[in-house]
């Protein structure tokens, strides 16, 4: 087959690298082409996460960059059209739900070609989200829907997509995290830090309702106040730091550092006592490693990490910040498991269809 996977941004290599490796290795004389947009276009937020997962390094280089969704989801296109003239692909692969994932999906459409989508059928019921509508048209026009959990047949039935376009492959992002276990926990990250494991809570955070507006700097003062009962770590986004400029409180508990290797953060993840975020991708991260989880956001578009994993939504108030501490000691050590097929082997299955005698008869 000739394949091509487009990524843009650094979740989007997460997912997508296993998927290219087990097509890449059962599939061996096909053509397998990666896109990369540049949606993410600082080394540390991409080029390096090419680097650890061992993806190969992009044939095709759209260098979108920044910008408004508009304008980043319009030039995509402009610059994706022709390598699907010159590639020809069977078909197109695209995972997640940002704006490299909308523009792919309306540009291999547009072309008549098949495309499938990785992480389908997640729905958060927020349209003023951007990343829920480009699920949504993703879904509505993909020939092959990857699901990994159980809400999201529901979604997708609920909105007219027919049955026989789902498969139920579990997660490729766990499929990740399984394959570079053995590296992060021997990363040491928290001790090159000076941190003790289990003491602090890791933070990411990058959505435009938090980032974007007067939240951001009463988000910085509770975070200032949580650090001075238990240490607080936030690798901060570009993005993030840009609008943070100018704003106090500090405290000696609030390490403010740069963005991190997908393997550093990974340790420093797994060695934490807690994790605060408003990412999608650390729910499911934190849900398999059995990490405590508070998400700074009114919806979650996993539900399935509040009810199989370790994920507590706050809302979207900083204030609720410092409930964590209590939070934590209430939750002491009770144990979690994966949600099914949060494996290691979501790739592979996702290969089993693709590579399947009725796909390479369409």
């Amino acid at each position: 087959m000739r394949i091509l996977y487009v990524v843009g941004t650094r979740p989007n290599f997460v997912k997508t690298a296993p998927v290219i490796g087990a097509l890449r290795e059962r599939d061996p004389e096909g053509r397998h082409a990666i896109v990369h947009t540049g949606q993410h276009y600082d080394r540390l937020m991409s080029e390096v996460f090419i680097e650890e997962l061992g993806v190969p390094a992009p044939d095709h280089m759209l260098e979108v960059g920044s910008g408004s969704h508009a304008s980043q989801t319009a030039l995509t296109m402009e610059r994706l059209e022709p390598v699907l003239l010159d590639e020809r692909p069977d078909l197109v692969m695209v995972p997640g739900d940002v704006n490299s994932t909308l523009a792919a999906a309306l540009t291999a459409v547009k072309m008549g070609v098949p495309f499938a989508h990785v992480e389908s059928g997640l729905r958060s019921f927020d349209l003023t989200m951007p990343e829920e509508v480009n699920r949504i048209v993703a879904d509505r026009f993909a020939s092959w829907l990857f699901l990994h959990s159980p809400e999201a047949v529901t979604n997708l039935r609920h909105e007219g997509i027919p049955d026989e376009r789902m498969h139920m492959v579990g997660n490729t992002m766990i499929d990740t995290l399984v394959a570079l276990e053995g590296r992060f926990r021997a990363a040491g990250t928290a001790t090159r830090l000076g941190l003790e494991a289990g003491s602090y809570v890791l933070v990411t955070l990058h959505r435009p309702a938090l980032v974007d507006g007067p939240l951001l700097g009463e988000t910085v003062a509770q975070l200032a106040a949580l650090a001075q009962q238990m240490p607080v770590v936030f690798p901060v986004h570009p993005r993030t730091r840009k609008m943070m400029e100018g704003l106090g409180p500090k405290a000696p508990g609030l390490h403010l550092i740069e963005p991190l290797g997908y393997l550093e953060f990974l340790s420093l993840l797994a060695d934490s006592g807690g994790v605060l975020t408003d990412s999608g991708g650390i729910q499911e991260e934190t849900t398999y490693l059995g990490v405590p989880c508070f998400t700074l956001r009114d919806n979650t578009e996993r539900p399935v990490t509040l009810t199989s994993g370790t994920n507590t939504l706050l809302g979207l108030d900083p204030a609720a910040i410092a409930r964590i501490p209590a939070l934590l000691a209430e939750r002491g050590d009770a144990p979690s498991e994966p949600p099914p097929l949060w494996d290691g082997q979501a790739a592979q299955r996702i290969a089993d269809v693709i590579l399947s005698p009725q796909t390479a008869s369409l």
